[in-house]
Formats: C-alpha cells, structure tokens, sequence
C-alpha cells in the first residue's frame, strides 16, 4: 500500500475499533443474537407445528422461506462476531476490514401476496430479520465500502518515484 493510502486505511481501522466498543454495536449484537435464538426457538417449535398444517405445495414454500431467513440470520450473526472478536481484541481490526468479513449482497424477501398464506410467526421473523439486515448492511457500507470510496487513487508515477528514491536512497 502506498503512503497515501496508509492513513485513510488507518482511519478505517480506527472506525472499526471504535464501532466495536459502541453501544450501537452492544444493542445491535444484543438483538441480533436474540432474534437468531428466537428464530431456532420458533422453527423448532411452533413453526414445526405450523409447517405441518400447511399443503404440500404452501409447506415447500415455508421449507424456501426458512432457509432463506436462517441463511441471512447466520450471515448477521458472523457480521457480528467478527466486530466482537475486534471488541474483545480476539481479532485485529485491520484484519476485521478484510473482505471476506463483509456482508454478502441481501437476498430480503418482500412481504407479497404469495408468502400472505405462510404462518404468521414465520412472516414476522422474516420481516424483522430484513430490517435488521437493511440496518447492519447500512453499517457495513459505512464503515467498509464509503471508507474505501475515500481511499486516494494511487498515482503510479508519484509511487515509482517513491520507489526508485528508497531504492537508490537519493531525492528525485
């Protein structure tokens, strides 16, 4: 990385960290968890109940549904694991900024006409759940993807210069 890139990058690192000791991120983490427990409470009790008084055709729509909404819960939760791990200093923030950590694109569901018949508990869970993840990819862009929009362009031609005075140790 060039020098100018070193600063903005420490600043990045920096919103990370801070992020991590916010109370935004207590409550968010708070509510994220709670609603991925609340989420396995539901598919393993009454949303089992549920499942089995639907049709074959609404219960393979229900099977869709909840593993759509499981697959998105796992991904808020690893959002929110890896800003703990920075918290409880398990984890470098620089490392924290890699983009393997990111929040893959949503794939939320919209409420429509043809998810109406699904059991409402299941409906309240997905809702919730995308808003949640509207909220936390909010925050990833914050913190990640505008961060990296604020990142100066590289100049090749000031960074070759760069090199050749470290290399022959003279000023250009």
């Amino acid at each position: 990385m060039s020098d100018a890139g070193v600063a903005p990058f420490a600043q990045r690192v920096d919103i990370v960290r801070d992020f991590a000791r916010s109370d935004l991120f207590d409550r968010t983490f708070r509510e994220g968890m709670a609603l991925v427990e609340e989420t396995a409470a539901y598919l393993d009790g009454d949303g089992r109940r549920d499942s089995r008084i639907l049709s074959r055709e609404d219960a393979l729509l229900y099977a869709g549904e909840s593993m759509r909404l499981t697959t998105r819960l796992m991904q808020i939760a690893s959002w929110l694991l890896v800003q703990r791990a920075v918290r409880e200093g398990d984890m470098e923030a620089a490392d924290a900024c890699d983009d393997k950590y990111r929040l893959s694109p949503a794939n939320a569901v919209e409420i429509n006409e043809q998810l109406t018949i699904l059991p409402e508990g299941l409906l309240t869970l997905l809702d919730r759940s995308n808003r949640l993840y509207d909220r936390i990819s909010h925050m990833d862009k914050r913190m990640f993807v505008e961060a990296e929009a604020d990142l100066p362009m590289a100049n090749p031609v000031l960074d070759q210069m760069a090199r050749l005075q470290n290399a022959f140790g003279v000023s250009l």
